[in-house]
């Protein structure tokens, strides 16, 4: 992975808003996309005991995104929680694109300040050398790598697993399990954590519970982060996990079939009417292994960035279903591209192509945009400089004898060879609304009435290890005397509903 880390310029301007004393630790549990209505339906049912426990020791906030929902994306909103900065400021719109951040993020100003800092898979992720810890990208991650290189192992065999979590095998040499292996042994695999696996191999092997594998990456990154941890007594540290919301994405329907028009089999729902529920109780169990590490000195900030709600918008068309390439370079071919590409998988349908120049990425863009399925295009296709950003662009079911075209060619192909169909149908989407968890040493609970905007959570992080706040990060953080005073965004609540003030304790 031959990148380079370029360092940048960050304002020497900072606020005088620094109220707190430095010393004590930050933990921010990144849990993406967890539902403020879902985690209070389950508190109250009793199904998350450390999350009620968290909740009654922490200051209690609603984040709000203030975005339309085309920019309600998490590699836009996590940019948001690590630099403070709205989408308009950060700019960045698309996963991969953290090296092309020019302001620092929280752990960069903690570094320079500094303090020794631990990012754990944080999404969008960017840094500069010289840092005064390590740094573990997302899966999604191409253009940064780890610090330090002791961590490819592991990053090389989490993004194979996660970039093509939708196939059945994913591509890794020998080789590559062996490094991953020893990697894990030296840095803290756990027995739970080696017993999770076999059962879950088991479960596959009897033909059923695959859709619970993201879990496993979880427990992995667990036993990862506590090593480091434990070995480098940072002073901020993130924890970032996705497993979760991918099956929100995924069995929002499950869960709640009664809000969907096409309703999921007999057969689907006696495996996967839990689903939802059992990701929100595998975060239930991860975050009481955080509050043991936490111990009393520890500040857990727990953020999810965002929401989600039900994805109604496709129903009318039979539910939104999403095709890959089964082969990147076929599908190339077939396009008549020559050029000589790098490509990877992202999210659900998408896939990035990155080129050695503009004139390559021009072909690879001509030979992909001429794809077509019954007259219509097949690929999306987003050119910025020599980056390409595609998937393909239809989302109904296809027959099996649907065919793929090379516009103003007589090349043809069945569309089943060049592409393959992710499992289920979406049916969670993204919502403003998220929240903000801040459970400081003296255990004092608040509950603020009104949504704070996701902008504000950098700066409190700041405050709580006392650096300097750049003046870049106009919110103001949310534990000073005006935190449970902000006024109401203007935008509406939407359908998670209002919020409302249910304790408040010295």
């Amino acid at each position: 992975m031959d990148v380079r880390i370029r360092p940048v310029a960050c304002p020497l301007h900072v606020h005088s808003r620094m109220r707190t004393q430095p010393g004590r630790p930050v933990i921010i549990l990144e849990f993406n996309e967890l539902t403020p209505t879902l985690i209070h339906e389950f508190m109250a049912a009793g199904k998350l005991p450390n999350f009620r426990r968290i909740h009654a020791e922490s200051h209690v906030y609603i984040t709000d995104a203030q975005e339309e929902q085309k920019n309600l994306e998490p590699w836009i909103q996590w940019v948001t929680v690590h630099t403070g900065l709205s989408f308009a400021e950060h700019g960045l719109s698309e996963l991969n694109q953290g090296h092309r951040l020019n302001q620092k993020c929280i752990w960069d100003l903690a570094s320079d300040a500094g303090l020794r800092v631990w990012v754990c898979g944080s999404m969008n992720t960017r840094y500069d050398l010289p840092l005064n810890g390590c740094v573990l990208p997302d899966p999604w991650t191409t253009a940064i790598p780890p610090y330090p290189p002791e961590l490819l192992p592991y990053v090389r065999f989490v993004q194979s697993n996660v970039q093509e979590h939708t196939r059945d095998r994913v591509a890794l040499s020998g080789k590559a399990y062996l490094e991953f292996l020893g990697f894990m042994v030296r840095h803290g695999l756990s027995a739970s954590t080696a017993g999770a696996i076999v059962r879950q191999l088991v479960r596959e092997r009897l033909g059923h519970g695959r859709w619970q594998r993201p879990a496993i990456l979880d427990k992995l990154q667990w036993d990862v982060f506590r090593s480091y941890y434990r070995r480098m007594r940072p002073h901020l540290s993130t924890f970032f996990v996705n497993s979760t919301a991918h099956l929100q994405h995924m069995y929002w329907r499950n869960m709640d079939p009664g809000a969907f028009e096409i309703q999921p089999s007999e057969k689907e729902q006696e495996e996967l009417a839990g689903a939802v529920l059992y990701g929100y109780q595998e975060m239930d169990a991860l975050l009481g292994r955080f509050l043991r590490l936490a111990g009393r000195d520890a500040t857990l900030v727990l953020c999810t960035a965002l929401g989600q709600q039900p994805c109604l918008i496709y129903e009318s068309k039979g539910g939104k279903t999403f095709y890959r390439p089964n082969d990147f370079k076929s599908l190339l071919e077939f396009a008549g591209v020559t050029a000589d590409v790098e490509m990877s998988p992202l999210m659900s349908e998408e896939f990035q192509v990155i080129c050695k120049d503009e004139a390559a990425a021009r072909e690879v863009e001509r030979g992909l945009a001429q794809l077509q399925v019954d007259g219509t295009p097949a690929l999306r296709v987003e050119r910025i400089g020599a980056t390409l950003r595609s998937g393909c662009s239809i989302f109904r079911q296809l027959p099996r004898e649907a065919v793929l075209r090379l516009e103003n060619s007589d090349r043809v192909s069945p569309f089943y060879d060049l592409f393959y169909q992710g499992a289920g149908l979406k049916s969670g989407m993204h919502h403003p609304d998220g929240f903000c968890w801040i459970r400081t040493p003296d255990r004092t609970q608040s509950v603020a009435v009104d949504r704070v905007p996701l902008r504000a959570v950098a700066p409190t992080v700041l405050q709580l290890l006392g650096v300097p706040i750049p003046a870049g990060m106009t919110a103001e953080p949310l534990l000073g005397e005006r935190a449970l005073g902000a006024p109401r965004s203007p935008r509406s609540p939407g359908p998670q509903g209002p919020v409302r003030r249910v304790a408040s304790m010295a």
